[in-house]
Protein backbone atom coordinates (compact mmCIF):
# COMPACT_ATOMS: atom_id res chain seq x y z
CA UNK A 1 0.00 0.00 0.00
CA UNK A 2 1.45 3.24 -0.89
CA UNK A 3 1.13 6.36 1.00
CA UNK A 4 -0.16 9.30 -0.33
CA UNK A 5 1.83 12.32 0.12
CA UNK A 6 0.53 15.34 2.20
CA UNK A 7 -1.52 17.73 -0.17
CA UNK A 8 0.31 21.02 -0.45
CA UNK A 9 -1.72 24.48 1.36
CA UNK A 10 -3.45 26.31 -1.22
CA UNK A 11 -1.41 29.56 -1.95
CA UNK A 12 -3.07 32.41 0.14
CA UNK A 13 -5.22 34.88 -2.11
CA UNK A 14 -4.41 38.04 -2.34
CA UNK A 15 -6.69 40.79 -2.59
CA UNK A 16 -8.21 41.51 -6.14
CA UNK A 17 -7.73 45.10 -7.58
CA UNK A 18 -9.29 47.44 -8.83
CA UNK A 19 -9.48 48.49 -12.09
CA UNK A 20 -8.34 52.01 -10.63
CA UNK A 21 -5.20 50.30 -8.75
CA UNK A 22 -6.55 50.46 -5.58
CA UNK A 23 -7.46 47.35 -3.40
CA UNK A 24 -10.94 45.66 -3.86
CA UNK A 25 -12.55 47.10 -0.47
CA UNK A 26 -10.79 49.77 -0.06
CA UNK A 27 -13.25 53.53 0.23
CA UNK A 28 -11.56 56.47 0.57
CA UNK A 29 -14.34 58.03 1.88
CA UNK A 30 -14.09 55.59 4.59
CA UNK A 31 -10.36 56.65 5.72
CA UNK A 32 -9.64 59.40 8.46
CA UNK A 33 -13.22 59.90 9.56
CA UNK A 34 -14.27 62.96 11.23
CA UNK A 35 -15.28 61.74 14.71
CA UNK A 36 -12.21 59.68 14.67
CA UNK A 37 -9.94 63.09 14.06
CA UNK A 38 -12.25 64.74 16.14
CA UNK A 39 -11.84 62.41 19.12
CA UNK A 40 -8.02 62.62 18.49
CA UNK A 41 -8.06 66.59 18.71
CA UNK A 42 -9.89 66.71 21.98
CA UNK A 43 -7.64 63.93 23.86
CA UNK A 44 -5.01 66.88 23.30
CA UNK A 45 -3.68 68.49 25.69
CA UNK A 46 -3.62 71.86 23.61
CA UNK A 47 -7.15 71.63 22.97
CA UNK A 48 -8.17 70.83 27.01
CA UNK A 49 -6.35 73.39 27.98
CA UNK A 50 -7.29 76.26 25.14
CA UNK A 51 -10.69 75.85 26.17
CA UNK A 52 -10.19 75.56 29.26
CA UNK A 53 -8.51 79.28 29.36
CA UNK A 54 -11.65 80.23 27.25
CA UNK A 55 -13.83 79.43 29.71
CA UNK A 56 -12.15 80.74 32.83
CA UNK A 57 -10.89 83.64 31.24
CA UNK A 58 -14.60 85.62 32.37
CA UNK A 59 -13.91 84.76 35.49
CA UNK A 60 -10.83 86.42 35.76
CA UNK A 61 -12.08 89.39 33.97
CA UNK A 62 -14.52 89.46 37.15
CA UNK A 63 -11.91 89.59 39.83
CA UNK A 64 -10.14 92.59 37.88
CA UNK A 65 -13.07 94.34 37.75
CA UNK A 66 -14.00 93.50 41.66
CA UNK A 67 -10.64 93.77 42.88
CA UNK A 68 -10.51 97.18 41.12
CA UNK A 69 -10.72 100.45 42.93
CA UNK A 70 -13.76 101.81 40.70
CA UNK A 71 -16.75 102.21 42.28
CA UNK A 72 -20.20 101.64 40.86
CA UNK A 73 -21.20 101.65 37.59
CA UNK A 74 -20.55 104.40 35.48
CA UNK A 75 -23.36 104.87 32.77
CA UNK A 76 -21.63 106.56 30.03
CA UNK A 77 -17.89 106.35 28.57
CA UNK A 78 -16.23 103.48 26.37
CA UNK A 79 -16.67 100.07 26.99
CA UNK A 80 -14.24 99.35 29.45
CA UNK A 81 -15.62 102.17 32.13
CA UNK A 82 -19.33 100.41 30.66
CA UNK A 83 -18.03 96.59 31.65
CA UNK A 84 -20.01 96.26 34.72
CA UNK A 85 -23.16 98.00 33.89
CA UNK A 86 -24.88 94.96 33.25
CA UNK A 87 -24.15 91.43 32.06
CA UNK A 88 -24.82 92.39 28.28
CA UNK A 89 -22.03 95.04 28.71
CA UNK A 90 -19.74 92.83 30.15
CA UNK A 91 -19.76 90.38 27.58
CA UNK A 92 -19.37 92.96 25.20
CA UNK A 93 -16.21 93.82 26.49
CA UNK A 94 -14.96 90.67 26.73
CA UNK A 95 -15.20 90.03 23.54
CA UNK A 96 -13.45 93.80 22.44
CA UNK A 97 -10.69 92.73 24.62
CA UNK A 98 -10.11 89.20 22.97
CA UNK A 99 -11.02 89.36 19.35
CA UNK A 100 -7.94 90.93 17.86
CA UNK A 101 -5.82 89.11 19.73
CA UNK A 102 -6.61 85.98 21.65
CA UNK A 103 -8.89 84.96 19.66
CA UNK A 104 -6.45 85.13 16.44
CA UNK A 105 -4.21 83.28 18.30
CA UNK A 106 -6.77 80.41 19.18
CA UNK A 107 -7.57 79.87 15.48
CA UNK A 108 -4.15 80.20 14.83
CA UNK A 109 -3.74 77.27 17.21
CA UNK A 110 -6.11 75.00 15.80
CA UNK A 111 -5.27 75.36 12.17
CA UNK A 112 -1.53 76.13 12.23
CA UNK A 113 -0.86 72.79 14.73
CA UNK A 114 -3.16 70.77 12.38
CA UNK A 115 -0.51 69.18 9.43
CA UNK A 116 2.91 70.75 10.80
CA UNK A 117 2.26 68.79 14.21
CA UNK A 118 2.13 65.29 12.38
CA UNK A 119 4.93 65.74 10.45
CA UNK A 120 6.85 66.66 13.20
CA UNK A 121 5.41 63.85 15.17
CA UNK A 122 6.19 61.47 11.82
CA UNK A 123 3.40 60.19 11.13
CA UNK A 124 1.78 62.54 8.68
CA UNK A 125 3.77 59.91 5.76
CA UNK A 126 2.11 57.02 7.45
CA UNK A 127 -1.35 59.06 7.66
CA UNK A 128 -1.16 59.59 3.52
CA UNK A 129 0.35 55.49 3.32
CA UNK A 130 -3.06 53.88 5.15
CA UNK A 131 -3.35 55.38 2.10
CA UNK A 132 -5.51 58.77 3.25
CA UNK A 133 -5.89 61.19 -0.07
CA UNK A 134 -4.08 64.26 0.78
CA UNK A 135 -6.85 66.10 -0.27
CA UNK A 136 -9.45 64.12 2.13
CA UNK A 137 -6.47 64.92 4.86
CA UNK A 138 -6.44 68.27 4.47
CA UNK A 139 -9.99 68.79 4.07
CA UNK A 140 -10.87 66.61 7.19
CA UNK A 141 -8.11 68.35 9.29
CA UNK A 142 -9.21 71.94 8.07
CA UNK A 143 -12.97 70.95 9.30
CA UNK A 144 -11.76 69.36 12.79
CA UNK A 145 -9.83 72.59 13.16
CA UNK A 146 -12.91 74.83 12.29
CA UNK A 147 -15.09 73.21 14.66
CA UNK A 148 -12.97 73.52 17.09
CA UNK A 149 -11.86 76.85 16.49
CA UNK A 150 -15.84 77.49 16.32
CA UNK A 151 -16.26 75.93 19.83
CA UNK A 152 -13.86 78.18 21.33
CA UNK A 153 -15.48 81.16 20.04
CA UNK A 154 -18.98 79.78 21.51
CA UNK A 155 -17.06 78.86 24.98
CA UNK A 156 -15.67 82.59 25.61
CA UNK A 157 -18.68 84.43 25.34
CA UNK A 158 -21.36 81.66 26.48
CA UNK A 159 -19.56 81.76 29.71
CA UNK A 160 -19.07 85.38 30.07
CA UNK A 161 -22.91 85.71 29.26
CA UNK A 162 -22.95 83.59 32.43
CA UNK A 163 -20.49 85.37 34.51
CA UNK A 164 -21.85 88.83 33.53
CA UNK A 165 -25.77 87.68 34.18
CA UNK A 166 -25.31 86.19 37.63
CA UNK A 167 -23.10 89.58 38.71
CA UNK A 168 -24.03 92.55 37.28
CA UNK A 169 -27.83 91.32 36.48
CA UNK A 170 -29.87 91.01 33.50
CA UNK A 171 -30.16 94.73 32.72
CA UNK A 172 -30.28 96.88 29.27
CA UNK A 173 -26.58 97.40 27.71
CA UNK A 174 -25.60 100.71 27.84
CA UNK A 175 -23.58 101.97 24.52
CA UNK A 176 -21.05 104.05 24.43
CA UNK A 177 -23.55 106.90 22.65
CA UNK A 178 -25.96 106.23 25.74
CA UNK A 179 -28.60 104.26 24.48
CA UNK A 180 -30.53 101.49 25.93
CA UNK A 181 -30.45 98.11 24.57
CA UNK A 182 -33.12 95.42 26.03
CA UNK A 183 -31.69 92.30 26.67
CA UNK A 184 -33.47 90.34 24.13
CA UNK A 185 -32.22 92.46 21.37
CA UNK A 186 -28.99 92.35 23.07
CA UNK A 187 -29.15 88.90 22.76
CA UNK A 188 -29.40 89.11 18.59
CA UNK A 189 -26.62 91.84 18.26
CA UNK A 190 -23.99 89.16 20.24
CA UNK A 191 -25.25 86.37 18.26
CA UNK A 192 -24.77 88.71 14.84
CA UNK A 193 -21.64 89.68 16.26
CA UNK A 194 -20.18 86.65 16.81
CA UNK A 195 -20.97 85.15 13.32
CA UNK A 196 -19.26 88.38 12.09
CA UNK A 197 -15.88 87.70 13.94
CA UNK A 198 -15.92 84.41 12.50
CA UNK A 199 -15.95 85.22 8.98
CA UNK A 200 -13.26 87.95 9.67
CA UNK A 201 -10.80 85.16 11.48
CA UNK A 202 -11.74 82.67 8.29
CA UNK A 203 -8.36 84.87 7.04
CA UNK A 204 -6.44 83.04 9.91
CA UNK A 205 -7.56 80.17 9.26
CA UNK A 206 -6.34 79.99 5.71
CA UNK A 207 -3.01 81.58 6.92
CA UNK A 208 -2.16 79.19 9.58
CA UNK A 209 -3.66 76.05 7.04
CA UNK A 210 -1.01 77.73 4.42
CA UNK A 211 1.86 77.79 7.43
CA UNK A 212 0.94 74.26 8.52
CA UNK A 213 1.02 72.96 5.23
CA UNK A 214 4.61 74.65 4.52
CA UNK A 215 7.06 73.83 7.51
CA UNK A 216 7.43 70.98 10.16
CA UNK A 217 7.18 73.31 13.30
CA UNK A 218 3.72 73.93 14.70
CA UNK A 219 4.92 76.31 16.18
CA UNK A 220 6.23 79.02 12.98
CA UNK A 221 2.72 77.72 11.43
CA UNK A 222 0.74 78.95 14.95
CA UNK A 223 3.14 82.39 15.62
CA UNK A 224 4.06 83.23 11.51
CA UNK A 225 0.11 83.84 11.31
CA UNK A 226 -0.35 85.54 14.52
CA UNK A 227 2.63 87.61 14.01
CA UNK A 228 1.03 88.57 10.28
CA UNK A 229 -1.96 89.78 12.47
CA UNK A 230 -0.10 91.86 14.94
CA UNK A 231 2.18 93.60 11.82
CA UNK A 232 -1.37 94.21 9.83
CA UNK A 233 -3.01 96.11 12.96
CA UNK A 234 0.47 97.83 13.76
CA UNK A 235 0.22 99.20 10.07
CA UNK A 236 -3.37 99.72 9.64
CA UNK A 237 -2.80 102.84 13.06
CA UNK A 238 -0.01 104.70 10.42
CA UNK A 239 -2.87 107.25 9.09
CA UNK A 240 -0.50 108.26 5.67
CA UNK A 241 -1.43 105.26 4.53
CA UNK A 242 -4.79 106.47 3.75
CA UNK A 243 -7.23 104.61 1.75
CA UNK A 244 -4.41 101.33 1.38
CA UNK A 245 -5.47 100.56 5.35
CA UNK A 246 -8.80 99.33 3.67
CA UNK A 247 -6.65 96.31 2.38
CA UNK A 248 -5.40 95.04 4.99
CA UNK A 249 -6.88 92.08 6.58
CA UNK A 250 -7.32 93.42 10.30
CA UNK A 251 -8.77 97.11 8.91
CA UNK A 252 -12.38 96.12 9.90
CA UNK A 253 -11.69 93.82 13.01
CA UNK A 254 -13.87 95.89 14.80
CA UNK A 255 -16.63 96.78 12.38
CA UNK A 256 -18.81 94.26 14.89
CA UNK A 257 -19.16 97.33 17.63
CA UNK A 258 -21.73 98.61 14.95
CA UNK A 259 -24.23 96.49 15.99
CA UNK A 260 -23.81 98.34 19.50
CA UNK A 261 -26.15 101.13 18.34
CA UNK A 262 -30.03 101.06 17.25
CA UNK A 263 -29.12 102.71 13.99
CA UNK A 264 -26.87 99.72 12.68
CA UNK A 265 -24.69 100.77 9.30
CA UNK A 266 -23.56 97.41 7.76
CA UNK A 267 -21.31 98.60 5.39
CA UNK A 268 -18.25 97.80 7.36
CA UNK A 269 -19.15 94.99 8.37
CA UNK A 270 -19.97 93.80 4.56
CA UNK A 271 -16.37 95.29 3.28
CA UNK A 272 -14.65 93.50 6.58
CA UNK A 273 -16.50 90.15 5.50
CA UNK A 274 -15.60 89.95 2.00
CA UNK A 275 -12.07 91.35 2.14
CA UNK A 276 -11.50 88.37 5.14
CA UNK A 277 -13.64 85.79 2.79
CA UNK A 278 -11.62 86.71 -0.68
CA UNK A 279 -7.81 86.73 1.43
CA UNK A 280 -9.22 83.48 3.45
CA UNK A 281 -10.46 81.81 0.20
CA UNK A 282 -7.08 82.76 -1.47
CA UNK A 283 -4.99 80.94 1.70
CA UNK A 284 -6.56 77.78 1.35
CA UNK A 285 -6.15 77.37 -2.49
CA UNK A 286 -2.50 78.17 -2.02
CA UNK A 287 -2.62 75.79 1.10
CA UNK A 288 -4.23 72.76 -0.92
CA UNK A 289 -1.90 73.34 -3.83
CA UNK A 290 1.53 73.19 -2.10
CA UNK A 291 -0.14 70.24 0.10
CA UNK A 292 -0.96 68.33 -3.30
CA UNK A 293 2.68 69.05 -4.77
CA UNK A 294 4.72 68.93 -1.40
CA UNK A 295 7.68 65.92 -0.92
CA UNK A 296 6.44 64.40 2.25
CA UNK A 297 9.42 63.16 4.22
CA UNK A 298 8.24 63.18 8.22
Amino acid sequence: MVAEEPAEPAPARRPEARADGATAGYRKRRTLPLRVELARQFGRRRTQVTLGLLAVLPVVLLLAFELGASGNARRQGGLVDLATASGQNFVTFALFASANFLLVVVVALFFGDTVASEASWSSLKYLLAIPVPRGRLLRQKALVSGLLSALGLLVLPAMSLLVGLIWYGAGDMVTPTGESVPLADGLVALALALCYIAVHLFWVAGLALLLSVSTDAPLSAVGGAALVSIVSQILDQITDLGSLREFLPTHYAYAWSDLLSTDIDWSNMASGAFASLAYGTLFVLLAARRFAHKDITS
